[in-house]
C-alpha cells in the first residue's frame, strides 16, 4: 500500500477549540500509526503559532477530547509534525513581532498548494 500522507488545515483556534482539539487528536492517531501529517494554518488558526496562545484555550467541552495545549506538545515533541503559517494571516496577525512555537515557519498560499499535489488535505 503507498505510504499516504496528509495536510491537516486549521483554520479555527479561539472560535471552536473543540474543532482544533479534534482535528490535533485525530492527527497524532494517524501519527501513532506512521502516517505523515503536518499543518497548515489559516485565518484564526494562525494565531495557534503563537507561543502560548493553545495554553489560553480554555473552554472546551469536559472529556471529549484532550486539551489543544498538551496535543500540540506531542504533535511537535513526539511526532516532528510542522506547522506552517499563511504569509497573510502571519502580517494579518502580526506574528511577526511574536514568539512562535518550535517547528512552524511562515509560507505563502501556494506552498499549500504544492502540498496538496502530494496529500490529501483535511480542513478544520
Amino acid at each position: 500500500m503507498p505510504e499516504k500522507k496528509f495536510v491537516f488545515i486549521i483554520m479555527s483556534s479561539y472560535d471552536n477549540p473543540d474543532r482544533v482539539a479534534g482535528a490535533f487528536q485525530l492527527a497524532a492517531g494517524m501519527r501513532a500509526m506512521d502516517t505523515e501529517v503536518d499543518f497548515f494554518l489559516m485565518d484564526k488558526g494562525a494565531l495557534l503559532a503563537k507561543k502560548g496562545f493553545a495554553e489560553s484555550l480554555s473552554w472546551q467541552a469536559k472529556g471529549q477530547f484532550s486539551p489543544v495545549a498538551d496535543l500540540m506538545k506531542t504533535l511537535i515533541d513526539d511526532f516532528g509534525a510542522k506547522f506552517y503559517i499563511c504569509a497573510s494571516c502571519f502580517k494579518h496577525h502580526e506574528l511577526d513581532k511574536a514568539e512562535l512555537i518550535a517547528n512552524s515557519e511562515s509560507r505563502p498560499g501556494s506552498f499549500l498548494g504544492e502540498m496538496l499535489l502530494e496529500r490529501q488535505g483535511l480542513t478544520f
